[in-house]
């Protein structure tokens, strides 16, 4: 890396994630845009994590490798690498995913050419543990509409993967926001919040490839309001009401984004909607605690 600081950054916080990582840190490396730093935030890993990351780091002076005294929880870790990252453009990459070579390349292409979008991402195909196919994640093309009511209601109110938080963000936009809160689904809030600054892009070919396998947080916690260690282990005994705190979030940032008086209504309504549609969850958070 030259002194002038990298055009995009991207940030990989890791916990014990020594059987897939070298996987996805060669897909990171093997990216045919080059101009890019690589932060990696181990949490106190006790297993190969640090041995895999030092390697790599000194292979490729691109790699900035640090690593957390103790487990800051994955949220904390996740925001980290932010606060570490130097580059106009930002993405965040988990231990786990994969990318095509182009991904990088496609995504800086768009935002260097279109200053109205603030997020460029990809098609996404799910794949298993050994890396075969499970099925590909629909389009979103309505998250490029330049009504940002429009691309509220299909961030937050159409049920989807959140594969757009893993896209190339404006590093000056995503400074605005709260970034990852420390609660279920603060990945939709945040996308949620971007929606109103700014347009999305999504690139109509498959260059993006997310893990399912056994030990993703949300199938080792099922259920939703005993994920706290994960999100904060120093919270892991505090009662949460999961959807609660959520429909908490996105009232504020729909009243905290600049936004005409037209488009917060539509917002404040569409989000009216939300909770129509999720009340049995809300009933159920106040009764039995649990999403």
């Amino acid at each position: 890396m030259s002194n002038d600081k990298p055009h995009v950054s991207i940030g990989l916080p890791v916990f014990n994630g020594e059987k897939y990582l070298a996987e996805a840190l060669d897909s990171i490396l093997a990216q045919t845009y080059p101009d890019f730093e690589l932060i990696i935030s181990d949490n106190a890993s006790t297993d190969g994590t640090q041995e895999i990351c030092r390697t790599y780091a000194a292979r490729d002076h691109r790699i900035r490798y640090f690593r957390n005294e103790t487990n800051l929880g994955a949220i904390r870790n996740f925001n980290r690498v932010f606060a570490l990252s130097t580059g106009e453009y930002f993405k965040w990459a988990a231990h786990d995913d994969v990318c095509a070579p182009e991904f990088l390349q496609r995504c800086v292409e768009v935002l260097d050419r279109d200053s109205f979008i603030i997020l460029c991402f990809a098609r996404t195909k799910a794949i298993d543990e050994h890396g075969a196919f499970l099925r590909s994640y629909p389009a979103k093309p309505k998250l490029g509409s330049p009504k940002p009511q429009e691309r509220f209601y299909e961030c937050v109110c159409v049920p989807h993967p959140q594969v757009a938080v893993f896209g190339v963000i404006r590093s000056n936009i995503l400074k605005k926001t709260p970034l990852l809160g420390n609660y279920f689904s603060c990945d939709r809030t945040l996308l949620g919040e971007l929606t109103l600054r700014g347009r999305f892009y999504e690139i109509p070919e498959f260059l993006f490839f997310r893990r399912e396998h056994p030990h993703q947080h949300w199938r080792a916690y099922p259920i939703r309001h005993k994920r706290q260690p994960w999100y904060d282990p120093s919270r892991s005994v505090k009662i949460t009401f999961p959807q609660w705190r959520l429909l908490l979030e996105h009232f504020l940032y729909i009243r905290r984004v600049p936004l005409s008086w037209h488009e917060r209504t539509w917002c404040y309504m569409y989000l009216g909607w939300w909770i129509r549609r999720h009340w049995r969850h809300l009933a159920a958070n106040l009764i039995l605690r649990e999403a």
